[in-house]
């Protein structure tokens, strides 16, 4: 992967605030041409700097009323554990993002799910149940909000 330069890096800010702008809205943006600015984005994306575009979907739309951070604890810190709790996790449809952490918890885990019913059936039997885990706290999300940006730092030798 190539460093990326200050054109890059525009590109990378405009996709961060609109993944739908159009190539000839991006080239237009950063004073290029639309074949040159085509070509930069498809190589961000083969290099996995661009890691994909996503649709934001409201949780109400699809029935969803809690959201919560589930935090675990492991007994073991062995690889075959940790990558069989992730493996499993992952694997979990009402699992929005996973975070192998260091400190207290191993891991801290978003969910989303219909109610609270279905929050301690989720942490009972796909949690708790899990010989690897020794500890779980569930804490509720009253409000999610997101950037979905990361900060683009670069330093340019121009």
């Amino acid at each position: 992967m190539r460093p990326i330069d200050r054109i890059d890096a525009q590109i990378l800010e405009l996709l961060q605030k609109n993944a739908r702008s159009s190539n000839k809205e991006l080239a237009a943006h950063v004073g290029i041409a639309q074949s040159t600015c085509l070509e930069r984005v498809r190589r961000m994306v083969s290099e996995g700097i661009l890691r994909g575009f996503h649709a934001e979907v409201a949780p109400e739309a699809l029935g969803i009323g809690i959201e919560a951070l589930i935090a675990v604890q492991l007994s073991k810190h062995q690889r075959e554990a940790v990558e069989s709790f992730q493996e499993h996790t992952l694997s979990l449809a009402e699992v929005l993002a996973l975070f192998h952490m260091a400190g207290e918890n191993d891991f801290l885990v978003h969910v989303a799910v219909h109610d609270a019913a279905a929050l301690r059936e989720l942490a009972m039997t796909a949690f708790a149940s899990r010989p690897e885990v020794v500890h779980l706290q569930t804490m509720l999300i009253f409000q999610h909000q997101s950037s979905h940006s990361l900060p683009v730092y670069c330093r340019f030798e121009d």
